[in-house]
């Protein structure tokens, strides 16, 4: 039987954004976790949530294990069959990888939300957050990051 934890509420006092630039070195995964997590603890973000979106059409974000490399290895496999640069398309403009790339990132998705808790992202042990680079020479990628919740609270404790 599925068990509900406490609800936890609290207003959203706090909107913060700002642009992560990720340099890739051509098709694969960058991992974009601490950067991200810096991002809340900068913001003062307590409880809520972050919202990650990448403003391109050939890259994406994705939510993945981070402790097997291979699993990034597998991955890339398993785009590069559901959308090969072999197949025929037509939209060839900025090379063969273009139109697979835009396929893979209409697969993975351009957007993620990682609730925030106590100022942490709570991921699961194996997660990380990537930018998923799907051109086969690298990219300046923008990753527009947004926080969205309460703010952490300040410490009352007097300094010496």
């Amino acid at each position: 039987m599925p068990h509900l934890s406490a609800i936890s509420r609290s207003a959203a006092e706090l909107i913060a954004t700002a642009t992560l630039t990720v340099e890739t070195p051509g098709e694969g995964f960058v991992e974009i976790t601490a950067a991200a997590a810096a991002f809340v603890r900068a913001a003062g973000g307590s409880d809520g949530v972050l919202l990650a979106y990448i403003r391109h059409t050939s890259a994406s974000l994705v939510i993945q294990e981070n402790a097997d490399p291979d699993v990034q290895t597998d991955l890339r496999t398993a785009l590069q069959t559901l959308a090969p640069e072999n197949a025929g398309w037509v939209h060839d403009t900025e090379g063969p990888d273009d139109m697979p790339s835009h396929v893979r990132t209409m697969l993975t998705g351009v957007c993620v939300h990682v609730p925030v808790t106590k100022g942490a992202l709570a991921l699961g042990t194996w997660q990380g957050l990537y930018v998923a680079e799907h051109r086969a020479r690298p990219h300046r990628r923008e990753v527009v990051l947004s926080f969205i919740g309460s703010r952490r609270a300040l410490s009352t404790e007097p300094t010496s």
